[in-house]
C-alpha cells in the first residue's frame, strides 16, 4: 500500500508523487494518511526544505476514489485521513512546489490553490466537477479561489465545473507557466531546488508573511467539510455516485 505514494528526499527537496497510475492517480484514505504523514515530518525535519507533488505521466491525480466517497457517506463522515491530509497543506511550514501532468480532478485542482508555486504540462486539465456528484468545493477552494482568479473564474470552475486547460490555469493565476511535458518534472524540481537554496529563515519568514494568517483558510476547511459531509449522504450525490460507477463499468 505504501507504493502508491512514494516519498523521497534530496538536496533539501522531499518529493510527495502519487503512484497509482492503473487509477489515474486517484487517492484512498489511506494515500491521504500517507501525504499528511510526509508534510508532517518534512515540515519537522531540518534536511527538508521544500515539498515537491507529482504525478504520473499524463496523470498527476484523478481526485478523490469515488470508491472511498462512498465508504465516508456510509460512515457519515469525510475521512480523518483527508481532514489531516487539507489541514497540513493549509498549515505547511515549507514551501509547497507542484508539477502538473495531465489530469488534475477535484482536490488535484484544488490543492494547487495552497502551492507557492506551479507548474502544468499543455496536456494537462483541471476540473471540479463537485456540483455534478451533488457535492460542494473542499480545501478552501471556496475561498481561496475567488482571492487568486476572482469571483467569476472561481464561479466558473468550482460551481460551473468548466474544464480549465493548462493556459486558462495560468491565465487565471493557479498555475506559474505551462511547461512541455517532457520538461516538466525538471522545471518542477529546479524551482524546488532553487528555494531550497536560500536562506532558510528568510524564506520561512517571507513565505508567512506572503500567506498570513492560516487560521481563516483551516476554518473554511472545516466549514467546508461539514457541509461536505452532510452532501456525501444525499439523495443527490448518491444518485450520482451510482450513475459515476456504473458508468465505470461499460
Amino acid at each position: 500500500m505504501t507504493d502508491l505514494i512514494l516519498i523521497s528526499a534530496e538536496d533539501g527537496v522531499q518529493t510527495i508523487r502519487f503512484n497509482r497510475p492503473e487509477k489515474k492517480n486517484a487517492l484512498t484514505s489511506d494515500m491521504y494518511g500517507l501525504i499528511a504523514d510526509a508534510l508532517e515530518t518534512g515540515d519537522g525535519d531540518d534536511n527538508v526544505r521544500v515539498h515537491l507533488f507529482l504525478g504520473s505521466e499524463g496523470a498527476y491525480t484523478a481526485g478523490n476514489d469515488i470508491g472511498d466517497f462512498m465508504k465516508f457517506a456510509a460512515g457519515g463522515g469525510l475521512g480523518g485521513n483527508v481532514l489531516r491530509f487539507l489541514r497540513a497543506l493549509a498549515t505547511a511550514q515549507k514551501p509547497l512546489v507542484a508539477g502538473v501532468d495531465g489530469l488534475a480532478i477535484g482536490v488535484g485542482a484544488t490543492m494547487i490553490l495552497h502551492c507557492d508555486l506551479a507548474y502544468a504540462s499543455s496536456r494537462s486539465v483541471f476540473r471540479t466537477p463537485f456540483i455534478d456528484l451533488g457535492l460542494v468545493p473542499e480545501a478552501a477552494s471556496s475561498l481561496l479561489a475567488p482571492r487568486v482568479m476572482g469571483h467569476v473564474r472561481a464561479f466558473e470552475m468550482l460551481v460551473a465545473g468548466r474544464p480549465f486547460s493548462a493556459a486558462d490555469a495560468r491565465d487565471a493565476g493557479l498555475i506559474n507557466a505551462v511547461i512541455d511535458e517532457a520538461e516538466l518534472e525538471t522545471t518542477a524540481r529546479t524551482a524546488a531546488l532553487d528555494l531550497a537554496a536560500k536562506p532558510p529563515q528568510a524564506l520561512a519568514i517571507a513565505r508567512r508573511l506572503l500567506r498570513g494568517d492560516t487560521a481563516q483558510i483551516t476554518a473554511r476547511i472545516d466549514e467546508e467539510a461539514g457541509h461536505f459531509a452532510e452532501r456525501l449522504g444525499s439523495a443527490e450525490a448518491q444518485t450520482a455516485f451510482m450513475a459515476f460507477m456504473n458508468k465505470g463499468k461499460k
